[in-house]
């Protein structure tokens, strides 16, 4: 493995970690000592190769697919502009799909385009919540209203929906 390769790898492995908020011991701690800070340290800085099983077993731990991990496989959302719309996706787990369906499957998609896996809250733009708003049948700001009484957006959304549509 090539050292720039490595270091790309190391980048994209330091990248998911982070996104889920854990620290090299975190992932230690989480893994019950299977995953060693000293061990996931070494490959995030290119200095240690990971076979292809171990990168395997990593991205399972995390939680990602393994394509996420390797070079070349950039989401590209570094470029975006800041985000003025979170979703929680905690809380949006906990509404019944029978209302959330079409959501849960949109934010599912944009995680997984984006390699985004945090599991906790996910960006959306303007953009997205008017596609959500023609899927729900709704105006944008309808549709807002209803994501803040399901505790899936913070009422500060209200802000950014007004000043989308004024």
């Amino acid at each position: 493995m090539s050292s720039d390769y490595a270091k790309q790898l190391g980048a994209k492995l330091r990248a998911i970690r982070t996104q889920q908020g854990l620290s090299l011991h975190g992932v230690e701690e989480k893994s019950q000592g299977r995953w060693k800070a000293v061990v996931v340290g070494s490959y995030e800085r290119g200095d240690r190769a990971v076979t292809v099983q171990r990168l395997a077993e990593l991205a399972d731990f995390y939680g990602v697919p393994v394509q996420e991990l390797l070079p070349g496989s950039a989401p590209g959302g570094a470029a975006e502009p800041p985000p003025k719309l979170v979703l929680d996706l905690e809380r949006l787990g906990q509404v019944p799909t029978d209302k959330a369906g079409p959501l849960q499957r949109y934010a599912a998609t944009i995680q997984s385009q984006r390699g985004d896996y945090n599991g906790k809250v996910l960006s959306i733009r303007q953009d997205d919540l008017r596609t959500l708003a023609v899927i729900y049948d709704q105006s944008p700001s309808v549709l807002t209203e209803q994501l803040i009484s399901w505790g899936v957006l913070d009422a500060d959304a209200r802000r950014a929906v007004q000043h989308e549509e004024g």
